[in-house]
């Protein structure tokens, strides 16, 4: 408990260092660096094929006769662009959240390696393709329980427990796994995974439960369009920053935990048994004479 609440609070305290920050808002950078490549590259071209695929609905042309005939008949140029916005965002935020979750959880763990173990030493027990691998294959045994346990869901205690403990157990394996791929050997990383596998997972869902505070802003976005492009940059920025803290707070609880295992005293060697002596061999008496 005491390392489980020592982590917690640094990685609090982390959040506020300059790095940290810098990292949670390059997803916004990116988002708009990208949104910019998108506009240049496909804008006019995407914007004239919706206005085609409008005009060319006859349902919707008794829907654009309607809102002609109460005066709102240049509501028609605002729906192309925004149909456009709506269903490209998803992508752009997804990509530019990804590349970030890929540079972000390095970069953190180096950083409180480098401020509190800058001793500890590095076996290099994760590569990364056994990184990918573990990932790709804990995702898939968590989509897999999510679609099983789908009916429990309509049991409304369940539904606020089972997708938090799901996606808590999935942010433990990977984050755990990245947090010690650069400092442990697998063999101190199974040791170690195992013998805190309870707060690693409770890590897990509480941060779970955190990373639902930025859906409450999305779905804030999807019903006040008015206010779309304001609360979406703040949600990204909010699930960035969940992320940061989560990555802090299994790092520092993970190294903290590699260098205390490290410093635990080897056990004591077994007493070396020694050989039993050879028998002695007696020289052969001669042969007796007749």
């Amino acid at each position: 408990m005491n390392l489980l609440l020592d982590s917690f609070w640094r990685a609090v305290a982390y959040c506020l260092h300059p790095r940290v920050i810098v990292l949670s808002l390059l997803p916004l950078v990116v988002m708009v660096l990208l949104a910019l490549g998108l506009y240049h590259l496909f804008w006019e071209g995407a914007v004239h094929r919706v206005y085609l695929w409008l005009d060319s609905s006859a349902l919707l042309a008794t829907v654009w006769g309607w809102l002609q005939d109460s005066g709102f008949g240049g509501l028609k140029t605002v729906v192309a662009p925004l149909l456009i916005v709506l269903v490209l965002t998803p992508a752009v935020v997804f990509l530019a959240l990804l590349l970030v979750a890929l540079l972000m959880m390095p970069s953190l763990v180096a950083l409180v390696a480098q401020r509190r173990f800058p001793e500890l030493e590095r076996k290099k027990g994760g590569p990364f393709l056994l990184g990918l691998a573990w990932s790709l294959g804990s995702l898939l045994l968590a989509v897999l329980a999510m679609i099983v346990s789908l009916p429990l869901w309509l049991v409304p205690p369940l539904v606020l427990v089972l997708p938090p403990l799901i996606w808590g157990w999935l942010t433990y394996r990977v984050m755990a796994f990245d947090a010690l791929a650069e400092h442990a050997s697998a063999g101190e990383r199974r040791e170690l995974m195992r013998r805190h596998r309870p707060w690693l997972l409770g890590i897990g869902v509480a941060t779970g439960y955190l990373g639902a505070a930025p859906s409450v802003v999305w779905a804030s976005g999807w019903m006040f369009a008015v206010a779309f492009f304001v609360l979406i940059p703040v949600a990204i920025w909010i699930y960035t920053l969940v992320f940061a803290f989560a990555s802090l707070w299994f790092a520092h609880y993970a190294l903290a935990a590699l260098a205390a295992m490290r410093a635990e005293p080897l056990p004591p060697a077994a007493p070396a048994v020694a050989a039993p002596p050879a028998p002695l061999r007696l020289p052969d008496e001669p042969n007796a004479q007749p």
